[in-house]
């Protein structure tokens, strides 16, 4: 166990963000692994057991009780039981939203929503009360991190940024989309930060696996890196792809390095070709070749016999899963579905008959594909099951129909 120590703390030292291992200056530009592994560990749960999840988003934590250790422990040991009554075996808790952070880190400050104010410690540690109550009940418990967004908006997060955001001590990192705020893609160093922040957690806590979401570039706008893009690099959207290719491999090396059976895992959007060219995200190739992730995780969140206005039915969940697990992939990727459970009652809007999501059980209709197609599911996102205020009846509906199914 002191080798086994010895040899993690060597690596995050390796990773860290300071001009020397445990000195107190800023945070720079960490250096990271160069080498990736080129074939993963099997990223499943446990031999032969579906992955089943459940996305616990920023939205939630605002109406968590983050008051005292105590209201935050009460509140995650309910969350988990109620994860585990349905069957299901992971809990996806977004940890770091805005460049900011749900436990202690050395290079982001503490969320504003632990305290109401950016940069706060709330005197307890939130991710490691939920990574002890989720395998207290059998759950695994994967760390979900926004790379590269500081600010949504005017709103999100509420009040100042903190003097500890990576934008304030690194403003030439920051880059702006309307009142968003994001770390820059195209910066090496920016890139490496990300990629130390995630070794950070794999370091410090004992969680299953760190999870992306779909996030990358904000915008297709060419004067968002017009100072940076040098045309000999190749075609703009070429050049940005690249750049996020570097951060997914960085922050695949990251996690193996420090824990080799740890997963890392994205969940892109559900069209392929926004990801493509709309956030220069190459999804097929982080599929086809091992060294990027362990899993992808599409997020599908159109029901069964879903058509567009102009009768396109490209979209409805049996043809788009299909299309997605055609795709090439390598044999140490994972494919899930993310499935939206944020539809319960409510339909995909329009002129589309919401009746598909109002059967009481959609979901787990949807469930079976995606376990019969590929290796299983998430649920985006637990208030819409838990908590769901204006479909209460269906979401009841919807949950006993997922726990008898994954019974």
């Amino acid at each position: 166990m002191k080798n086994a120590k010895k040899l993690l703390a060597s690596v995050l030292c390796a990773l860290v963000l300071f001009t020397g291992c445990g000195t107190a200056a800023a945070p720079s530009a960490p250096s990271v692994p160069s080498e990736m592994p080129q074939q993963a560990p099997e990223a499943q749960p446990t031999q032969n057991e579906p992955y089943r999840a459940m996305w616990v988003s920023y939205l939630e934590w605002e109406n968590f009780d983050f008051s005292s250790e105590s209201a935050f422990r009460s509140g995650a040991e309910a969350l988990m039981q109620s994860c585990s009554d349905l069957g299901l075996n992971t809990v996806i808790a977004q940890v770091r939203p805005f460049g900011d952070a749900f436990y202690k880190s050395r290079y982001f400050p503490w969320s504003h929503i632990c305290t109401g104010t950016q940069g706060q410690d709330p005197g307890y540690d939130p991710l490691a009360i939920l990574v002890e109550t989720a395998h207290q009940k059998g759950l695994r418990l994967e760390a979900w991190v926004n790379p590269y967004r500081i600010r949504l908006n005017g709103t999100r997060p509420a009040g100042e940024l903190a003097d500890e955001n990576p934008v304030n001590r690194h403003p030439e990192w920051a880059k702006t989309v309307g009142e968003g705020v994001y770390l820059d893609p195209a910066n090496a160093d920016a890139r490496r930060y990300v990629a130390a922040g995630v070794a950070e957690i794999v370091q410090n806590y004992e969680v299953d696996g760190i999870h992306f979401d779909d996030y990358f570039y904000p915008t297709t706008d060419p004067a968002f890196d017009k100072d940076q893009y040098d045309p000999a690099l190749g075609s703009l959207e070429e050049w940005r792809r690249d750049n996020v290719n570097q951060l997914m491999r960085a922050c695949y090396a990251a996690v193996k390095e420090v824990r080799p059976g740890c997963t890392f895992g994205v969940s892109p959007q559900g069209n392929m070709e926004n990801n493509y060219d709309g956030q220069y995200s190459d999804v097929g190739l982080w599929l086809s070749t091992p060294g990027y992730v362990d899993y992808v995780m599409p997020q599908i969140y159109w029901g069964f016999g879903f058509a567009t206005k102009n009768g396109n039915t490209r979209w409805a969940f049996e043809n788009i899963t299909a299309e997605w697990a055609a795709l090439e992939r390598a044999a140490s990727v994972k494919l899930y579905f993310g499935l939206g459970a944020y539809r319960i009652g409510e339909g995909e809007g329009g002129s589309n008959d919401p009746a598909r999501w109002q059967t009481g059980h959609a979901l787990a209709d949807q469930a079976k594909q995606a376990e019969t197609i590929a290796d299983g599911y998430a649920l985006y996102r637990s208030d819409f099951l838990f908590k769901n205020g204006t479909w209460p009846e269906l979401a009841a509906a919807e949950c006993e129909a997922l726990r008898q199914q994954n019974a």
